[in-house]
């Protein structure tokens, strides 16, 4: 389903950071979330939490917004974003295509169906990661396998996509033209590059037109979507 394209894209956009200090504050913060999974009496667990340690430590859950940006602008058919706020907080800001799967309302049977298929790629979100993961790990130990995380969730969003920081003239022109992606990207989704975190909370989408949005050309070489 090009997952693996993708986890080789996100291998390459790592290898600048610190694998120790990354791994060690997903292995802790999830670590904690993983004895945090309230106690299921409805459904067989599949995975014991040493199996999903293990999946925690390859940071596979995880889409950078980066990778989210390009697949939306492109209208990729693969993937479904499912946002696990409350109604209200859905109903006042959502991602483009996003369905409203509450994390209380996770185990009802009526989305069993929408989380335990193969045919797309079900990425999760909220305003941060806790509430994501905690859905993330809840369908793991249930032994759903097409589940992902929008990595930082709708903060961390709107900081990189929809309000990204312009870099210096003198950055790398790697740098740079990651910015012109993102401010493009931003803009083709309703950010027109003026948004700011407000709108996860005000749900104020913006109403720029639609631009084309060209696709840094490291991007497309590491494979696409």
């Amino acid at each position: 389903m090009g997952r693996e394209k993708i986890s080789t894209r996100r291998i390459l956009i790592y290898k600048k950071m610190k694998p120790r200090v990354i791994l060690s504050i997903s292995v802790v913060s999830l670590g904690l979330l993983i004895a945090a999974v309230p106690q299921n009496t409805t459904h067989p667990y599949k995975l014991t939490a040493d199996q999903l340690l293990e999946e925690v430590k390859g940071r596979q859950q995880y889409f950078s917004p980066d990778e989210l940006a390009d697949m939306l602008v492109n209208k990729d058919p693969s993937i479904q974003l499912i946002d696990v706020r409350s109604a209200d907080e859905f109903e006042k800001f959502s991602l483009p295509g996003a369905i409203n799967i509450p994390l209380t309302d996770l185990l009802s049977d009526q989305y069993s169906d929408v989380l335990n298929q193969d045919v797309k790629m079900n990425i999760f979100y909220s305003n941060g990661t806790v509430d994501a993961n905690q859905a993330w790990l809840i369908t793991r130990q249930l032994g759903f396998e097409n589940n992902f995380v929008l990595e930082g969730g709708l903060n961390h969003w709107v900081e990189t996509i929809m309000n990204p920081e312009k870099p210096a003239a003198t950055n790398p022109n790697e740098e740079l033209a990651r910015y012109d992606f993102r401010l493009a990207a931003g803009s083709a989704l309703g950010g027109g590059g003026a948004v700011n975190a407000a709108i996860v909370a005000t749900g104020d989408q913006g109403g720029a037109p639609k631009p084309i949005v060209k696709k840094p050309a490291k991007k497309k070489a590491s494979g696409g979507c």
